[in-house]
């Protein structure tokens, strides 16, 4: 595994007009800025005009829309079903969400999204081509639980725990929670008996516009489906419908890889998570139970192009903060656990970005640690639901770069994982299973300071 990785890194860095500097895990991007706003400044390599047009798209992105007519026209037609009125009030400082943290807390950072599995009709295989997911007949593919006045929200969520204990080798006792989910108060009768639910925080914001900017090639090079070189790790590229091409296209958004860029990522979340009609998509997930057109709406498109011209020029373009810590010892030996550990197999350290249509964001060295491909996580982690290609226990490998920044970004204690149950950083590793079984046997095997070596690691990126 580490000849494959140190092919793969030899590549990387014979890349033209790139510079390798781990220090700058987002290349000429990179931001010092540290603190409670270190995920929310714009890449540092952009020119002053294009700054401007990163403001419009941070007001856009705070501000919060509104339901119509509204004498603020270019931001009504909320709802009527959503689950936020402001993509910052899930991506909190530009940063991840948390689940409910309190009976009645409701879960405006943590959606629930919802499917029933496939009858293997010509037609629903047709209509998971392109839409991934057969919907709930009643309640759609998202629970939502906020409306505008007049309307019946979907529902309530309630997470609940069970909790088992982890013994390590040198005696320290880890508690992890697994996540009960029950949907409380129903708006429109029962749901189907054999849906299937998934919960899921926002993810942080940082560097997306880099991921989007990697060459294809360079992702499905590490694929290996079928693990043919016997390293235990199958990872492969979720493969979905690209709405602008209307074609199937690699995956490389959401926690199951379900979005193939970041305007079509924006694009379903104004839809689903607020309610909003654009060009690409349209707020659709009102069912004919909800009578949905009976509430006021902000026209045929509520999202303009323009708007969504800006909203995606600011996701692209939000900077990675600087490593820190890079030349400790603890660093330097924790990064070597890591390596030794085979974490690299899926966290992928180093890519140098092909063309994009943004000049800032190509031909950079980035240290993204993530492969952006799917793997089996294990029963632990598993939603039983399927997404386009990826199965009920895969998931996408989240990045990495900016970890050691998200309690300072949160104010709080930072949630990991998808579905925000792991506390801590040690945590989130004790629930890896599947193809991260044997890495996390090792950690649970580890000493007391190798293990704080490698979470020193972890904390420096």
């Amino acid at each position: 595994m580490l000849f494959r990785l140190g092919s793969l890194l030899l590549g990387a860095a014979l890349a033209l007009n790139a510079q390798a500097n781990p220090a700058k895990p987002g290349g000429d991007t990179t931001t010092d800025k540290t603190g409670a706003n270190a995920y929310s400044m714009p890449a540092a390599n952009l020119s002053f005009e294009k700054r401007l047009d990163f403001s419009v798209g941070n007001s856009f992105f705070r501000n919060p829309w509104v339901m119509a007519p509204a004498t603020t026209d270019a931001r009504d037609g909320l709802g009527p079903l959503f689950n936020t009125n402001a993509c910052q009030s899930c991506h909190v400082k530009d940063g991840r969400g948390h689940p409910p943290q309190f009976a009645g807390d409701n879960a405006v950072s943590m959606l629930v999204r919802l499917s029933i599995p496939t009858d293997g009709s010509p037609e629903q295989q047709q209509w998971l081509r392109v839409h991934g997911v057969i919907n709930e007949p009643t309640y759609g593919g998202q629970l939502q639980d906020m409306t505008i006045p007049g309307a019946r929200p979907e529902g309530k969520v309630q997470i609940d725990y069970q909790t088992h204990t982890v013994t390590l080798k040198d005696g320290t006792r880890v508690e992890l929670r697994q996540p009960q989910l029950t949907v409380t108060e129903p708006g429109y009768g029962a749901l189907h008996p054999d849906t299937l639910f998934s919960s899921r925080i926002a993810p942080p914001m940082i560097g997306l516009g880099l991921l989007e900017a990697i060459d294809e090639t360079d992702l499905l090079v590490r694929e290996d489906a079928e693990d043919q070189n016997r390293d235990g790790i199958s990872g492969r590229a979720n493969r979905v419908w690209d709405i602008a091409a209307q074609q199937t296209a690699i995956g490389r958004f959401g926690w199951k890889a379900g979005q193939p860029n970041l305007r079509q990522q924006n694009a379903s979340a104004f839809a689903g998570d607020m309610g909003l009609t654009s060009s690409m998509v349209a707020a659709d997930d009102c069912t004919p139970a909800q009578h949905c057109t009976q509430y006021p709406d902000g026209g045929q498109i509520e999202v303009s192009d323009d708007i969504m011209d800006s909203v995606t020029f600011y996701s692209q373009h939000l900077a990675v903060p600087a490593r820190r810590n890079l030349n400790h010892p603890e660093v330097t030996a924790g990064e070597q656990l890591f390596l030794a550990l085979g974490c690299s197999g899926c966290h992928t350290p180093s890519y140098t970005t092909g063309e994009h249509d943004s000049a800032a964001l190509s031909h950079q060295r980035i240290y993204p640690y993530t492969d952006l491909l799917l793997h089996d996580m294990g029963d632990g982690l598993a939603d039983n639901r399927p997404e386009f290609k990826a199965s009920g226990h895969e998931w996408r490998t989240p990045p990495l770069w900016g970890l050691g920044y998200a309690g300072e970004v949160a104010g709080t204690d930072a949630f990991y994982l998808h579905d925000g149950r792991a506390r801590t950083l040690l945590e989130a590793i004790l629930w890896h299973g599947g193809e991260a079984e044997a890495a996390k046997q090792s950690v649970i095997a580890m000493s007391t300071e190798e293990r704080a070596q490698l979470i020193a690691f972890l904390e420096s990126l």
